[in-house]
């Protein structure tokens, strides 16, 4: 089983965002790394000088290098953007279809977990038009993963390990509403939760947390007892999703689980106190909802 780390969801300023990636290149045990912005492109500026240089680090460490597209194009200059990822000479994972349009007939892609495979057809059409590798969706019970891995044969298949689910993405800023700011004049308030801002029910029960124009999970996925049951159904890899604080302590943890060093019960008790949310949820394998934990244990 392979580790992926997934793009950033959240908002980092730009030294972060450059340090993560120069000790991420050195870090042991991570195959694959996905870069760029997927949530909102007015953060893009920020740290968009830098990228070059964190792809040749992580180049040059070995792993393999994958930039991802918007999740919700909109507007000129976004499709521009997303135009622009083709001449990268990476492999693009696309996590909006209109993507596809922006590349060559032909041309190898991955499709990222916001785009719906939720049945082989859909598989097989991407694997059709070029895809090479699927991260599937989240939301996907362990029979979809199952039926789903059967129909990809040899293409690699991986599935979300670790960190806050992407739920959905909206036209509108909920940062911005939340601080009775206009989406256009944000100021980036979201640069203050680089993990999300908690959101509780009125009776002060955790719920989602949103992210500029993104709604996450309140708690946190954890596939780690999981781990053998994926690998039998064919999945090759689990994604970790970066986190602004412990993500190379949970990278470590991640590392030692495939290694048979320790299970899946130790590592979600080593990993809870540096969970976003404080708590842990798996409920989309077989739960009766996605917010539950250790239901498919």
């Amino acid at each position: 089983m392979d580790l992926t780390i997934g793009p950033i969801q959240g908002f980092w300023d730009a030294n972060r965002w450059g340090d993560f990636y120069a000790r991420l290149a050195d870090e042991p045990g991570v195959n694959r790394v996905i870069i760029g912005e997927l949530v909102c492109s007015k953060r893009l500026p920020f740290y968009q000088t830098r990228i070059p240089d964190a792809i040749e680090r992580l180049l040059a460490g070995g792993k393999q290098v994958a930039v991802t597209s918007l999740a919700l194009v909109t507007l000129k200059r976004e499709r521009k953007m997303t135009a622009e990822l083709a001449g990268t000479g990476l492999e693009v994972e696309i996590n909006d279809l209109t993507a596809l349009a922006h590349l060559p007939p032909g041309a190898a892609f991955s499709s990222g977990p916001l785009i719906n495979v939720y049945n082989e057809g859909t598989l097989r059409l991407l694997a059709g038009r070029g895809a090479t590798r699927f991260c599937l969706p989240p939301e996907l019970p362990a029979d979809s993963i199952r039926h789903l891995t059967a129909a990809a044969g040899p293409v690699p298949v991986e599935v979300w390990g670790w960190g806050r689910l992407p739920l959905a993405i909206s036209g509108r800023c909920y940062h911005a509403r939340y601080h009775d700011r206009p989406k256009d004049q944000c100021q980036f308030v979201c640069a203050g939760d680089p993990d999300g801002l908690a959101v509780d029910t009125l009776d002060d029960r955790k719920f989602l947390a949103i992210n500029g124009v993104q709604t996450l999970s309140s708690p946190c996925a954890n596939m780690a007892h999981a781990l053998d049951r994926l690998a039998g159904m064919g999945v090759s890899a689990l994604r970790l999703s970066p986190q602004s604080t412990g993500f190379f302590e949970v990278i470590g943890l991640f590392r030692d689980l495939i290694a048979g060093h320790i299970d899946g019960d130790e590592l979600s008790a080593q990993a809870l106190p540096l969970a976003p949310g404080g708590a842990f949820c798996d409920g989309f394998l077989e739960g009766p909802s996605g917010v539950s934990w250790r239901i498919s244990a």
